[in-house]
């Protein structure tokens, strides 16, 4: 399967334009149509639907962030006002995880589910993967949407699914099923490596041909050290609740974005105005109805909180004429030193340098104290074992790739108003195993 929709994938330019401004047209008179805030909104803002003509014109509406979804949806309201469409069409409900306050809802109707599973199996596919290959799902089954999408675009593609969960499974699975594919985060394909070693089997001999990394954004540096532990080549995917949804094909170059489905542009920092390609910036979508579709949650120029910068949108070397994103970084793991950011990307790119790995679990975590005038970044590494790393080495590589190209913070650090400590553990010894749920990383404690 070279393709899952090879038509549509492979479209030039023009007509895919064609296309969105199609769809454009009909989702924004849907949403004025079917949506108690959109026609809210529409009148607020002195906007007429029927002037919303092409793509380009999404950029004249306002931004709508999460936190005006929360603000329309109870106990702020009576109703979920941007629910559009009947109670009778709702199919499943799902919330996202509330790391920012109260939880986002989200309404899906069966229509819903089969654009959402689309999406999965044109990046499964655009990986290499199809009839008879047997994927493990280390992703939650819960009001997340990504392991039920994987699972319906599995069933779509004729490819089998192993429903685990999570990475924990008994290392038996990978003997007596001989998976081909695995899909989890960074660190639980890590640690499933590792396991596997202990009970006698070499993860670079098993039935694993590939890897796909999702759950959270990570560094160059650490895929292409899972890469080395597995000897397989691992593909990059991106997915919210909202219906984003990107997938890393075989040429890793960039994410497609599923265009004909789901609107991606780029806003500045600053939230003032969109940004040209090649320049970094808010994730901002809208979804893509075509004409006689139906949604349960319609998004028009919604801030995802997530930043990327569009790479290109020539036509891959895949074959695939949709446009082409960098792996997105969540803005909520972005700090900001002495008027300069950086990401918890940039710190695991300092934990997996090539010259660390062969003393480090990879395993980190990072805190950050003081005031205006001095600021202190406390970054903890685990060892396999404390006495035998030449922490100086680690020290040293990690500076020098993390303050490579941040001239602010290089010249804070050598003035000494940006300090960085190191600390290194055992196996186990960082905070975070302490605490339940997904490890949070980086940790602003001023």
């Amino acid at each position: 399967m070279a393709y899952f929709r090879e038509k549509i994938e492979t479209m030039p330019r023009n007509e895919l334009d064609a296309v969105l401004d199609e769809r454009v047209r009909y989702t924004v008179a849907y949403a004025a149509e079917n949506s108690i805030f959109y026609r809210k909104w529409f009148q607020k803002n002195n906007i007429n639907p029927a002037d919303i003509r092409e793509h380009e014109d999404l950029r004249e509406l306002p931004i709508i962030s999460g936190k005006t979804v929360r603000k329309h949806q109870p106990l702020e309201t009576d109703d979920f006002e941007f629910r559009s469409v009947d109670w009778d069409e709702v199919y499943t409900i799902h919330e996202t995880s509330g790391t920012s306050g109260t939880p986002k809802s989200f309404f899906l109707t069966g229509e819903d589910w089969d654009r959402y599973s689309e999406k999965y199996a044109r990046s499964f596919v655009s990986q290499n993967f199809g009839p008879g290959d047997k994927v493990v799902v280390c992703a939650s089954y819960g009001m997340n949407v990504g392991a039920s999408t994987m699972t319906l675009a599995a069933q779509k593609m004729g490819m089998t699914i192993i429903p685990e969960g999570k990475c924990t499974f008994p290392v038996r699975i990978m003997k007596n099923y001989q998976p081909t594919g695995i899909v989890g985060s960074v660190f639980k394909l890590i640690r499933l490596a590792r396991r596997m070693e202990k009970e006698g089997m070499n993860p670079q001999e098993s039935s694993i041909k590939r890897l796909v990394a999702g759950g959270e954004s990570f560094a160059e540096e650490s895929r292409a050290y899972v890469e080395k532990l597995w000897d397989v080549p691992v593909y990059n995917t991106y997915g919210s609740t909202e219906g984003t949804m990107c997938g890393e094909c075989h040429e890793k170059v960039g994410l497609h974005v599923p265009e004909d489905m789901v609107h991606l542009d780029v806003y500045n920092p600053q939230m003032e105005d969109f940004i040209a390609d090649g320049e970094c910036g808010r994730m901002v979508l809208t979804t893509l109805l075509s004409p006689g579709d139906k949604t349960g949650t319609l998004l028009l120029n919604y801030d995802t909180e997530d930043t990327t910068v569009v790479v290109s949108r020539d036509k891959c070397p895949c074959g695939r004429t949709h446009m082409r994103i960098l792996n997105p970084e969540r803005e909520a793991e972005t700090a900001w030193v002495m008027g300069a950011p950086f990401n918890r990307v940039d710190i695991e790119r300092g934990v997996f340098q090539t010259g660390n790995m062969d003393y480090l679990t990879g395993e980190y975590e990072a805190f950050l104290y003081g005031d205006e005038e001095e600021v202190t970044l406390r970054v903890s590494m685990e060892c396999h074992d404390v006495k035998n790393c030449p922490q100086e080495l680690v020290q040293e590589n990690f500076l020098k790739t993390f303050l490579q190209y941040k001239i602010a913070l290089s010249e804070a650090y050598h003035d000494g108003s940006f300090n960085i400590l190191f600390n290194f553990t055992g196996p186990g010894g960082l905070e975070f195993y302490k605490i339940r749920g997904r490890p949070k990383r980086l940790v602003d404690r001023r």
